[in-house]
């Protein structure tokens, strides 16, 4: 017995009610409607233009017999019509309850209880097309924001505080005078719910902007929490969530010998990938090398290690992180992240005024290192990166006369870098090597042309070799200092200065003493003279190997130990080579 018209009624609204819980439910419904009527369905706007369809469906006939429906249609002013179409191929359309109006129409069905069937697919389809609509609306204004936050973190990095601090008012939240800058490194899959996590914890206050360099790390500027940075302070006697004691120690960079070195970082090389990052958007911009010491200055001989945490690991639950419980009393936001998701690694700056962000960046970065192999997997910044102390008004003359090819450069076309966009992409590419194209939002075709173009100004192969680039990341530090200028203005005029008489000062030569003195004292037997063969190698792992006699994972094994003494990158980025290589040239033992 043949089902009746209800009943088939009944099994199609059924069927699109299926369909409308599926990913793409307004191409599927449009896919099901094209075979169900035998003739093409396609939503089509108040202008005419075909805005979806069956997958695969691209006729110009179909486009052309639709808008000419829809405007006949919106003249007659009728929210549903039948009209005669192209080749005598009947148009069916019915608008739909959406804003801006929105048609559905089928072309040259076969099928006589068409209008019925589109009465009935059009409610389902205007919820449908409604929330995919709404969709395609959150993502673009997700979009947006992440790029203004990228915008006013890059503002923080180049020294514009005042512009970043008015763009982030509008956009909230405000930032903080005192901050802690957070990189975590994590899945990329979980760096929304890390983002939200902090952003409870820190009760909206916190600044946080997946890096758009590594897909997965998240930069996080919090405002300082009590207790020491990155530590969880006198009070955690016991651990809440485990009941255990816990140590006193009042800092998480407290030194308690080197951590294991269970995971190695990666030993591949970059051109050149140092220099304090940015971990921003524009090009046009130099680098931040602000060379300003952090409001709470360490001791430059203390290298980073990280204290173990009471409960010794942390707990295998992977809690969802935007939703989770609240945060145990005297628990570190470092400590949470950990716990919550085990496969992150976390670096905590020290806590530094807004204008030193820069600086706080590099050093959360140096502790990631150290993060990487402790079995807490987090630690806090311990060391000293200012080195201004090498410069006084000698230094910066030298480096404004190393910089002044670049500085004085005038594009042959208007479409050509200037001066500013070259330095950028100099401080830039020192930072993340080939990376910087992503940073810089350019082809690495044009960074590689960029970077040609550079050795030609600078007239060193900064491309090539660890010298240059070294020396080209120092003039950079010092061009950029906020106490340069004035060094330079009131500078009486002397004759070219030389990077050797730089480094040849009394203060230079103790800079470079506590950058060596971790690895002397308390870093492993070969670990010096493996770091200066890597330096001498120009960085590259693999020619280091060889020159020791060793494998490539044993040089690797032994720069990574090297790390865990230093507290300090060596082979990520924003790497110490660079100090590490003027530390060693100024001692003479290069």
């Amino acid at each position: 017995m043949p089902a009746s018209p209800s009943d088939l009624r009944a099994d199609d609204i059924l069927a699109l009610a299926r369909l409308s819980t599926r990913p793409g439910a307004v191409r599927a419904m449009l896919g099901w409607l094209t075979r169900r009527t035998g003739g093409p369905a396609v939503l089509v706007g108040d202008t005419g233009r075909v805005l979806a369809g069956p997958e695969g469906e691209r006729d110009p006939a179909v486009a052309r017999a639709t808008a000419d429906a829809v405007a006949e249609l919106r003249r007659r002013g009728a929210p549903s019509a039948v009209l005669g179409g192209a080749e005598g191929r009947p148009v069916h359309l019915i608008a739909l309850d959406t804003d801006p109006r929105t048609y559905l129409a089928v072309v040259g069905p076969d099928d006589p209880h068409c209008g019925t069937l589109l009465a009935d697919a059009a409610r389902t389809l205007a919820l449908c097309w409604r929330l995919e609509q709404a969709e395609r609306a959150r993502r673009r204004i997700e979009s947006a924001e992440g790029h203004s936050r990228e915008a006013v973190l890059h503002l923080l990095m180049v020294g514009s505080v005042p512009a970043a601090q008015r763009i982030a008012g509008a956009l909230r939240p405000a930032l903080p005078g005192v901050i802690q800058v957070y990189v975590i490194e994590c899945p990329q899959p979980r760096r929304r719910e890390i983002a939200r996590r902090i952003d409870r914890e820190a009760g909206g206050g916190a600044w946080i902007v997946p890096c758009p360099v590594r897909p997965n790390h998240v930069i996080a500027l919090v405002p300082p929490e009590t207790g020491p940075p990155g530590g969880t302070g006198p009070a955690d006697a016991t651990d809440p969530a485990t009941g255990t004691e816990a140590s006193t120690g009042t800092d998480a960079s407290t030194v308690t010998g080197p951590a294991p070195t269970t995971a190695p970082t990666d030993g591949t090389h970059p051109a050149a990938e140092t220099h304090p990052a940015t971990g921003t958007h524009p090009a046009t911009e130099t680098h931040p090398a602000t060379g300003t010491a952090p409001t709470t200055p360490a001791t430059p001989a203390t290298p980073a290690a990280v204290r173990a945490p009471a409960d010794g690991t942390a707990p295998a639950t992977p809690a969802a992180v935007g939703g989770g419980p609240p945060r145990p009393p005297h628990v570190s936001l470092d400590r949470l992240i950990v716990r919550l998701v085990p496969e992150s690694r976390v670096g905590v700056s020290e806590r530094v005024a807004l204008r030193d962000t820069p600086t706080a960046y590099e050093q959360a970065i140096h502790a990631l290192a150290v993060a990487r192999n402790a079995p807490e997997r987090r630690a806090a910044f311990g060391g000293d990166l200012d080195v201004t102390v090498l410069a006084g008004p000698a230094g910066y003359r030298w480096a404004s006369e190393l910089l002044a090819p670049c500085l004085r450069y005038a594009p042959a076309r208007r479409a050509d870098p200037g001066p500013q966009e070259l330095l950028g992409t100099l401080g830039s590419w020192l930072s993340f090597g080939g990376a910087a194209s992503r940073h810089l939002k350019i082809h690495r075709n044009t960074l590689a042309a960029r970077v040609r173009h550079l050795d030609e100004l600078l007239g060193v192969p900064v491309s090539r070799s660890l010298a240059a680039q070294s020396a080209a990341w120092l003039a950079l530090r010092l061009y950029t200092a906020p106490q340069a200028a004035a060094a330079l203005a009131q500078a009486p005029p002397e004759p070219t200065v030389t990077l050797e008489a730089v480094l040849g000062t009394p203060a230079a030569g103790t800079w470079a003493r506590a950058q060596l003195r971790p690895l002397e004292q308390t870093g492993p037997a070969t670990g010096l003279e493996t770091v200066r063969t890597w330096l001498r190698a120009d960085a590259r792992l693999p020619a280091a190997a060889a020159a020791l006699g060793i494998s490539l994972p044993g040089a690797r094994k032994r720069l990574t130990r090297a790390e865990d003494a230093l507290g300090r990158s060596l082979l990520t980025a924003p790497s110490a080579k660079y100090e590490l290589w003027l530390a060693m040239r100024a001692l003479g033992s290069l």
